[in-house]
Parts: C-alpha cells; structure tokens; sequence
C-alpha cells in the first residue's frame, strides 16, 4: 500500500479501526467512522473515503450517493496505531441530517482561545450557506434570505443600537449576547454578498501590516 504502513495499524478483534475525519480548510471534525482493510486501502488507491457499515455489513464509499464526497488529503496514526485520523477536503455535508459536521449537537461549551472561537465562526459560516442553499421550512435564516438584502441590512442595524444600549448598561453577558446577534446577521449579509471569511482575514492582515509599517 503506497504512502501507508499496514502493519502499523491495530485493527480490533472485528478487524476495524475506527477512523476520526478533519476537514482541511476549516479543521472541523466532521465524522467518526470505522475501516477495515479493504475500505483503508480503497481510500488510499482512490483517494477518497471509504469506510466499513457496521449496521450493513458492507463496504461504504462516502458520497457514492449523495455526492457529498471526502477527498483525502492526510493519514495520520495515534500513538498506538489503534485509531486513524483522516485529513479531508469535504465536499458538500458529512452529516446526513444535512449539517456540515456529524458534531453538530453542542453539550457544553466553554472557549479558552481563540483557535476554538474560529472553529465556532467557521461552522456557523457553514450552517448559513445550507441555509441559504436548502432554505429549510421555520428557519430564521431562510426568512432572511427570503426577505431579501435590506432586511439583513436593517438587523444589522438593530443590533448595532443594541450593542450600544447594552455597553452602556454595563452588562457583560447582555452585550455578549448583543455582539452574537450582531455578528450573525453580519455573517448572513456576508453570504448574501458572497464575502467570505477568508476576504475578512485578508483585509485585516493587510491592515496590520501597513499600521506595522507606519511605527
């Protein structure tokens, strides 16, 4: 098998290893699923995920059907070689409910740096774009994408006086609050205007390093 030591990994007594999958762009952990031999080498001669149906019994090509395919672009081996981390450029959703990440469902969270709030920012940027693709029934973002640019337009500025009164009442969790609301309806106008977070990110690194080059 090019590129990858078989006998370096440690399939359990079924011959599975279960296989943990990353998205490339955003690093979002998108699935847990298992391999066995079979399904390991096919993803490795074609390229793209395969894995193994415990509950089928079968071979199962990610995306064969939906076409939301994983492109494999990294294998990487834990400490014991008994669990597999895949490296993917994802195509369309991982999740069959329709979201971008089978981890959709938060049970807790509490953020210590940065690197975490991006990963929230990235999923939601996700979460809109099938929004506005799928334009699912009783949706708040659908009914935005639906009413149309001045009404996005018009949230944003709602929120923004509401930032204001809430900074000026002093209230930590309230301007919070304030500053989510406010920063996803500027995500939804973003979408909308086809701006991407990526266009943001530059924008301000060039900032950056002209303000660096005035000292």
């Amino acid at each position: 098998m090019i590129g990858l030591d078989i006998e370096k990994v440690e399939f359990d007594k079924d011959g599975l290893v279960p296989a943990v999958v990353q998205d490339i762009h955003s690093g979002q952990v998108l699935m847990l699923a298992y391999m066995n031999l079979e399904s390991l080498t096919k993803t490795v001669q074609t390229g793209e995920s395969h894995f193994w149906s415990r509950s089928r019994q079968e071979l199962w090509h990610k995306g064969k059907t939906s076409g939301n395919r994983q492109t494999l672009k990294k294998i990487s081996l834990d400490c014991d070689g008994d669990a597999i981390l895949l490296l993917v450029e994802q195509h369309g959703n991982a999740c069959h409910t329709g979201e971008f990440s089978c981890f959709h469902r938060v049970a807790y969270a509490e953020f210590q740096n940065v690197e975490e709030f991006g990963e929230v920012i990235t999923g939601l940027v996700h979460r809109i774009h099938q929004r506005r693709r799928d334009k699912p029934e009783d949706s708040y973002t659908t009914y935005l994408f639906e009413s149309g640019l001045d009404k996005m337009l018009k949230k944003v500025g709602e929120e923004a006086t509401e930032i204001i009164i809430a900074a000026k009442n002093k209230e930590k969790k309230e301007i919070a609050w304030e500053v989510a609301d406010l920063m996803y309806h500027v995500l939804v106008v973003m979408e909308e205007r086809r701006v991407s977070l990526s266009d943001v990110a530059q924008e301000l690194a060039h900032r950056a390093h002209k303000k660096r080059k005035d000292r």
